[in-house]
C-alpha cells in the first residue's frame, strides 16, 4: 500500500511539473551528451596510442654525404665502420629498449621515395644520391624514446635523431583540448540540470505543502515524505542520461562505424561497444545529480 502511495505521489508530481520536467530531461540529456564525448574522446585516444605507438619506429639518420650541420658529421657521409659501431651501442646499451634494429641504404630510401611520390616532391625530383641512409629501430616500449635519443644523438655518424611519435602530437593534443572543451561545456550544463531539478523538486514540494503536513501529524517519516520528491527527480535525470547514451550510440553507429570506418579504414575507432561501457557512468552521474539537488532542496523545505 506505502508503495503503491509513493508512486503514486510521483506521478502525480511528475503531471503537476511537467513542463519542468521536460526541461531537467532535456538539460541533463545535453549535458551528459557532453560528458559522454568527452570520455568517448578519451578512449579514441587510447585506441590511437595503443594501436600507433605499438607501429613507432626510431629513425637513426646517418651523416649524408656532402655538407651538414651537425658537428658528427664533420668528418663526411657515414663510414661501415661507424654504422657498425652504432649496431654495437645499441646491442649493448640499448639492449632492453630496442627490440629489432634494420639498416634502410639509399636505394631503399630511394626506392620508398618513389612509391609514395611517384611524379617527384613538390615539383623537385631527387636521386638516389640525395637520399640519406638510417638505421630503424623498433622499441620494445614506445616511452622509452628519449633514453634511446640520448645514447645515439651526437655520435659519430649519426645526423638526428627522430622520434616518429612527435608525427602524431599534434593530433592528440587537437583530440585533447576537443575533450577539455566537451568537459567544460559538461560542467556548464550539468549546473544547469542541478538548478533546474532543485526548481522543480521545490515547486513540488510548495504545491504539495498540506499534504506534507498532513502526513507528519499522521506520524509519516522523513524518508515516508521525501521519498516521492526524490523519485521525481531521479526518473527525470536517468531519462535524461539514457536519452544521452542513446544519442551516443547513434552518433557512433552511424557516423563511426557506418561513415568513417569504410572511409578511412586504417584507424582504430571507438565503437559500440564503448558507448555501452560508458553509459552505465553516465546514468550514476545523474543519479549523483538528481540525489545532491534533492537533498539540499528537501532539507529546507519538507524538514519537520
Amino acid at each position: 500500500m506505502r508503495f503503491q502511495f509513493v508512486l503514486g505521489e510521483v506521478f502525480s508530481g511528475l503531471r503537476r511539473n511537467t513542463t519542468m520536467v521536460v526541461a531537467v530531461v532535456l538539460v541533463t540529456f545535453v549535458s551528459l551528451t557532453f560528458v559522454g564525448a568527452g570520455a568517448l574522446l578519451q578512449a579514441q585516444i587510447g585506441k590511437l596510442k595503443d594501436d600507433w605507438y605499438d607501429k613507432v619506429e626510431v629513425s637513426v639518420f646517418l651523416c649524408p654525404q656532402g655538407k651538414s650541420a651537425a658537428p658528427s658529421c664533420a668528418g663526411g657521409e657515414a663510414t661501415d665502420q661507424q654504422v657498425e659501431a652504432l649496431r654495437e651501442v645499441i646491442r649493448t646499451e640499448l639492449s632492453g629498449e630496442v627490440s629489432t634494429v634494420w639498416f634502410e641504404s639509399k636505394a631503399q630510401a630511394f626506392e620508398a621515395f618513389e612509391e609514395r611520390y611517384p611524379d617527384g616532391y613538390q615539383g623537385t625530383q631527387l636521386t638516389e644520391a640525395d637520399m640519406q641512409a638510417s638505421l630503424r629501430l623498433k622499441l620494445t616500449d614506445a616511452e622509452q624514446v628519449a633514453v634511446v635519443s640520448d645514447v645515439l644523438s651526437g655520435r659519430d655518424g649519426v645526423e638526428i635523431v627522430e622520434d616518429q611519435r612527435a608525427v602524431f602530437e599534434p593530433l592528440f593534443r587537437t583530440l585533447n583540448v576537443a575533450t577539455l572543451l566537451a568537459a567544460g561545456l559538461a560542467g556548464v550544463m550539468l549546473l544547469a540540470a542541478v538548478l533546474l531539478i532543485t526548481t522543480t523538486i521545490r515547486l513540488s514540494a510548495v504545491s504539495r505543502r498540506k499534504e506534507t503536513e498532513i502526513m507528519r501529524l499522521v506520524g509519516a517519516s522523513n524518508l515516508f515524505i521525501q521519498l516521492p520528491f526524490l523519485l521525481e527527480g531521479a526518473l527525470a535525470a536517468v531519462l535524461g542520461s539514457l536519452l544521452a547514451g542513446g544519442g551516443l550510440w547513434l552518433a557512433v553507429r552511424f557516423m563511426v562505424t557506418d561513415w568513417l570506418e569504410r572511409s578511412v579504414d586504417w584507424v582504430a575507432y571507438v565503437s559500440e561497444v564503448d558507448v555501452l561501457r560508458i553509459a552505465p557512468l553516465l546514468v550514476v552521474v545523474a543519479v549523483a545529480l538528481a540525489a545532491l539537488s534533492s537533498f539540499f532542496t528537501l532539507n529546507r523545505y519538507t524538514r519537520i
